[in-house]
């Protein structure tokens, strides 16, 4: 089975967290352009969506899902979203398109995050991916020689600007043993908008090739 079809599998699979009535959160990637043409067929029965990305915005509103904002709704009752790693915790790291801001934002606003993966996304320890770090301009260089300090090797995003107007450094070479932990020290590293770890809000659910995983 193709990596591709094995996204489809876990798209269709989510369909059974969406709720008659509910306004849902929707990341970003390969999985979620799955997800979106599927949730469409349920649009009537949907309040709305709120969106992880411009661009998973404008496949929703291609498909004629109304988009609703993080303000105005409150907290909401499912984020969906896939990942570019996932342990056997569902701890995860996910940035790699650019949308881990939004993405932390309306995950820690859901009450259950669904993730979306394909067996290539499974890993045992995570840090193999290179894990995305937001950070505002003007502190780049500043905060590359801290994560340098923490072991990490980080790496300027090329011709990457995020949609909140910020650059990317993707951090290579952690092995992310105490991922929590990690999590919470490049946190505190002034200049850091968001950290793509989602140690401390893991996933509650995670379909792998339209199968529910446990740990």
């Amino acid at each position: 089975m193709t990596a591709d079809e094995q996204k489809r599998l876990s798209a269709q699979a989510a369909l059974r967290y969406v709720e008659d009535g509910a306004v849902i959160g929707v990341g970003t990637g390969s999985t979620i352009n799955h997800f979106i043409p599927l949730l469409a067929k349920r649009k009537h029965d949907i309040e709305g969506a709120v969106s992880s990305s411009e661009a998973s915005t404008t496949l929703l509103k291609q498909h004629g899902i109304r988009i609703l904002d993080l303000n105005s709704t409150g907290d909401l009752p499912v984020y969906i979203d896939g990942a570019d790693e996932c342990d056997a915790h569902f701890r995860l790291i996910k940035g790699g398109g650019g949308a881990l801001t939004r993405e932390k934002v309306i995950a820690s606003a859901s009450r259950k995050f669904v993730c979306l993966i394909d067996q290539s996304k499974r890993v045992e320890l995570l840090g193999n991916f290179p894990l995305p770090v937001e950070v505002i301009p003007m502190a780049r260089s500043f905060v590359a020689r801290q994560i340098v300090k923490l072991g990490g090797h980080p790496a300027l995003r090329e011709n990457c600007t995020t949609d909140n107007g910020n650059l990317i450094l993707d951090v290579h070479g952690m092995r992310l043993v105490h991922p929590e932990q990690m999590e919470r020290d490049l946190n505190q590293i002034p200049g850091v908008v968001t950290v793509g770890l989602f140690a401390l809000r893991k996933a509650d659910v995670v379909i792998c090739a339209g199968q529910l995983l446990a740990f």
